[in-house]
Order: C-alpha cells, then sequence, then structure tokens
C-alpha cells in the first residue's frame, strides 16, 4: 500500500520541510527513504510514522484509482499492508482505502504484520523483503528508496501497471 497506492514518503517530505524549513535528499534514500532526511531528525520523522492519522490524509499515487479499479473487474485482487508495525494505522488505513478504493469490499483488504503469508499469482510491492517470499511473478514498485535495487521486473508508475496488466 505504503509508496505503491499510498505517498507516505511525500507526505512526510512536505511536514518535515515546512515544520523544519531543511531540505531532504532523494539521493540518500537508497535502502530507507528515512535516510534522506537530515540525520538529526531521523528519530523525530520515523516517530511521526506511529503518530495517529499520519496514514489516514495521504496523497494518492497518480492514476492508481483509475488503473486499480480497471485492474478490479478482471482480476482478483487483495489490497496488502504490513500495517500492524505502526498500529495506529490500521483505522487510518481501512478509512483512507474506503474513501480513496471505494470499490474494493472489506474482504480484499488485509492490514497484517508479515506479508510473507500471502499468495498469489502477481504482487506488487515497493520493499524487496515483501517479495522474497512470494510464490509468484515478483514486481517492485520504483521508489526513492529502491532504485539501486536490481533483480526484479519493475512497475514505474500507475500508467506502467496498466500496459502490464490491461493490455
Amino acid at each position: 500500500m505504503d509508496e505503491v497506492i499510498a505517498d507516505p514518503m511525500g507526505a512526510m517530505i512536505a511536514w518535515y520541510e515546512k515544520a523544519h524549513g531543511l531540505p531532504v535528499d532523494l539521493n540518500k534514500m537508497n535502502g530507507s527513504w528515512l535516510m534522506g532526511f537530515p540525520e538529526q531528525h531521523q528519530k523525530l520523522v520515523r516517530a511521526r510514522l506511529y503518530e495517529p492519522g499520519f496514514f489516514r490524509d495521504l496523497p494518492v499515487m497518480k492514476d492508481s484509482v483509475e488503473v486499480l479499479k480497471e485492474m478490479n473487474q478482471r482480476y482478483e485482487i487483495f489490497i496488502v499492508s504490513a500495517a500492524t508495525e505502526f498500529p495506529n494505522s490500521l483505522k487510518d488505513k481501512l478509512d483512507w482505502l474506503m474513501e480513496h478504493f471505494p470499490f474494493f469490499t472489506w474482504k480484499q483488504l488485509v492490514l497484517c504484520g508479515e506479508k510473507r503469508m500471502v499468495f498469489g499469482d502477481h504482487m506488487i510491492d515497493d520493499h524487496v523483503r515483501h517479495l522474497q517470499h512470494f510464490n509468484g511473478k515478483k514486481y517492485l514498485f520504483t521508489a526513492a528508496h529502491n532504485i539501486g535495487v536490481t533483480g526484479y521486473d519493475r512497475i514505474n508508475s500507475w500508467e506502467h501497471a496498466a500496459k502490464v496488466f490491461l493490455q
């Protein structure tokens, strides 16, 4: 969900630059987008992920609603999020999904701690750790923190996903 259909990094950067007036370096995010923030504030940025409401008002990734709506008519889709790492995110994520993706039913939403129990034909994720144990076709959704990762087919945008899954 995060960095695939929701944009927590964009929201965090906007908040941080407004609150602290310091730049964020996208080039330092290799492995973790937290590394792009000044070192003296990385704990503060991480703590913000645990705050109630942070995940509720995230921007939606461009074209994700339209593409997923069409994909949902052709495929059996489940939205899976490793949400329990941030306990306050559970209700926030559910409410966010129901607002922005109302065509998914509650039965298609999986808020969990570990994605290794997920099985299917395809998985799109921004973290290799979630793809490593997946038994189907793996797609790495391009994000600032995974630019240097190789060995996976990529989905670079939802427009690109439409070309892969809808044509």
